[in-house]
C-alpha cells in the first residue's frame, strides 16, 4: 500500500492548565477554531464533511453521549458525521489514525480530528481515573497509575543500573521544553535535586516523576494529498501508523523492563512508513512517568534496551540532542488531558516539520517525526503515527 495520501493542513490548541472557567465544549471551540486560524490559505469551517472526536469522558464522567454529538454544535458544524472515539490514554492518537484511514478510504474529503478533556473539574480524591475500571475485580483494587508503572522502574534500576537521577533527568528536560512552550500546562524549570526532594508518591517515583491532571483541547484537519495544495504549500503527510495491545494486568505481563505494545506498534508503523527510527528528526511520547519515557526511547528503537536512562543523562534526547523527545514538554510539562494529548503530541510534530515551533524548534534533516501514546491499566494498548514533510 502506498502511503502519504493523508496530509495535514491544519492544527491548533487551546493552553493546557486548570481551566475551570472554560466548558468542554468551549474548550472544543477553542482548539476548532485555532485550527481553522492556522491554515496558510485560509479556510471555512463548513468544508469539514466528518469529525472524530477523541475524549476519555464516558469513562471518566460516565457521560457516553458527550462527544460525539455536542461537539459538532459547540464548533458550528451541527449535521456532520461525527464519531467518538474512546481508546486510553492513546484516544487522541487512534482517532487521527481512524481520521486518516476515513481520508485515504475516499469516503471523506476533509476530516476534522478533536481532542477534548476536562480532568480538573474533579479531584483525583473522588476516583477520576478510578472510574474508568470501576467493578472490575482487579483493577480497581489499588491500582493507581502510578501503582501501575513504579514496578516497571524498580525492574528497570535492578536489571539496568537505572539510577533516580536518570528518571529525574527526564523531568529535567521536559520541564525546561515545557517552558518553551506557550501551551504547556507548567512552564517553570525544574532541578535533578528538587525532582529527587519531591514527595514521594510510590517508590521510586516522586511527585515530580508524574504529570498532572490537566484540561485541554486540540484539532487538527485532514484532507487528500491531491487536494492538500487548495490548502497549504507546506502540508505535512501521514506516513505509517500501527497499533497494539497487551496484557493489561500487572500479573499477566511477560516483561518489566518493557512495553511490548509499544514495540508492536512502532514496528508496524515504521513498515507503513518505509523508515526506521534513524530517520526521525524528534519524537513526541508518551511520559506520564519519567520511567514510561525511559521505556519508550527503548522500545521505540531509539536507544539499547537498558541505556534509555543513560542516553537521557547524556543529552541524546534534548531539543540539541541525537533525536530530541518531547519538545512540547510533553505530558510530564505540558499536562495530560487524555483524549487531547495523543492530537496535540501529533500538532507538535506537525509544527516541527514545517519549522514553526519557535524557541523549542528542532534541527529537521530527515522530515519525518513520530508519536506515541501507551495507556490502559497497565499499558495495554499502544498507538504511534509517523507524519513526514516528504511527499
Amino acid at each position: 500500500m502506498s502511503w502519504n495520501r493523508v496530509a495535514v493542513v491544519g492544527a491548533g490548541l487551546i493552553k493546557f492548565g486548570e481551566l475551570f472557567d472554560q466548558s468542554y465544549e468551549q474548550m472544543a471551540a477553542g482548539a476548532f477554531q485555532a485550527a481553522v486560524a492556522s491554515v496558510d490559505k485560509g479556510f471555512d469551517p463548513k468544508a469539514v464533511e466528518a469529525a472524530l472526536v477523541a475524549t476519555q469522558r464516558g469513562s471518566l464522567w460516565g457521560q457516553e453521549g458527550i462527544g460525539g454529538n455536542t461537539v459538532p454544535s459547540a464548533i458550528g458544524l451541527s449535521g456532520i458525521p461525527c464519531t467518538r472515539v474512546e481508546n486510553a490514554c492513546p484516544t487522541g492518537s487512534d482517532a487521527f489514525r481512524i481520521g486518516a484511514m476515513m481520508v485515504a478510504s475516499g469516503v471523506h474529503d476533509v476530516v476534522l480530528v478533536i481532542g477534548v478533556e476536562k480532568m480538573r473539574d474533579k479531584s483525583a480524591q473522588e476516583g477520576l481515573l478510578a472510574r474508568a475500571a470501576s467493578g472490575h475485580p482487579v483493577y480497581n483494587r489499588g491500582e493507581t497509575a502510578p501503582v501501575l508503572f513504579a514496578p516497571f522502574a524498580t525492574r528497570h534500576m535492578h536489571e539496568f543500573g537505572t539510577t533516580r537521577e536518570m528518571l529525574a533527568a527526564v523531568a529535567v528536560k521536559n520541564h525546561h521544553n515545557g517552558k518553551l512552550d506557550p501551551y504547556a500546562h507548567f512552564q517553570n524549570e525544574i532541578t535533578v535535586e528538587q525532582v529527587l526532594a519531591a514527595p514521594s508518591v510510590c517508590q521510586p517515583l516522586g511527585l515530580l516523576d508524574c504529570c498532572p491532571q490537566t484540561d485541554g483541547a486540540a484539532a487538527m484537519i485532514l484532507t487528500t494529498a491531491a487536494r492538500a495544495g487548495e490548502f497549504t504549500d507546506k502540508p505535512v503527510y501521514v506516513a505509517g501508523f500501527g497499533v497494539a495491545t497487551d496484557h493489561p494486568a500487572l500479573h499477566e505481563k511477560s516483561t518489566y523492563v518493557g512495553l511490548p505494545a509499544t514495540t508492536l506498534a512502532s514496528g508496524r508503523a515504521y513498515a507503513m512508513a518505509g523508515i526506521g527510527p534513524d530517520a526521525l528528526d524528534m519524537a513526541e511520547v508518551h511520559d506520564c512517568f519519567t520511567i514510561t519515557e525511559i521505556l519508550d526511547i527503548e522500545d521505540l528503537g531509539f536507544v539499547e534496551k537498558g541505556k534509555g536512562g543513560q542516553a537521557t543523562l547524556n543529552g541524546e534526547t534534548a531539543l540539541d540532542g541525537r533525536l530530541p523527545v518531547n519538545p512540547s514538554g510533553g505530558l510530564l510539562a505540558k499536562g495530560h488531558p487524555i483524549g487531547a494529548t495523543g492530537v496535540a503530541q501529533l500538532t507538535e510534530c506537525y509544527w516541527q516539520l514545517r519549522e514553526e515551533a519557535g524557541e523549542r524548534q528542532v534541527a529537521v534533516r530527515h522530515g519525518n517525526a513520530l508519536q506515541h501514546n501507551v495507556g490502559g491499566r497497565g499499558s495495554g494498548v499502544s498507538v504511534v503515527n509517523i507524519l513526514t514533510r516528504n511527499r
